[in-house]
């Protein structure tokens, strides 16, 4: 599925830094890393504050709709995950999909078990829209 993707200009580095790191330890050939990789090359880069706020970026906290249950999760780096507290790596097929998308967004992507569908309901944190650039 296409569709453009927005991220912002510091989240862009710190991913391109985790494909490094994954280049470096012979890593990349894994398939999360190739997903990751394929959504960065279409993303457009937009300064942190300047991006709107019902973009999921790094660190969101967004509602979302899967297969008729809502949960709340975060969408984190890979060092900070743990699926008990609803954290989910962007390197999982759910974490690089939600990665751009905004209220609203239906999203069909595949994981393990077979195909999901998710609807994000509602960001409720963006840490660009709270001011927190540093996360």
């Amino acid at each position: 599925m296409s569709r453009q993707i927005f991220i912002t200009d510091m989240d862009m580095i710190r991913l391109r830094e985790l494909l490094t790191e994954a280049l470096i330890e012979g890593l990349k050939g894994d398939s999360s890393f190739r997903e990751l990789e394929q959504e960065l090359d279409q993303a457009e880069i937009v300064d942190s504050k300047e991006l709107p706020r019902n973009v999921i970026t790094m660190n969101s906290k967004v509602l979302i709709d899967l297969n008729g249950f809502e949960e709340e999760v975060s969408l984190v780096y890979p060092h900070d995950a743990d699926l008990i507290e609803n954290r989910i790596s962007i390197l999982s097929p759910i974490g690089t999909a939600m990665l751009g998308y905004s209220e609203g967004d239906t999203i069909k992507c595949e994981v393990p078990s077979g195909k999901v569908e998710l609807q994000i309901k509602r960001i409720l944190y963006q840490p660009e829209s709270a001011g927190d650039y540093h996360l």
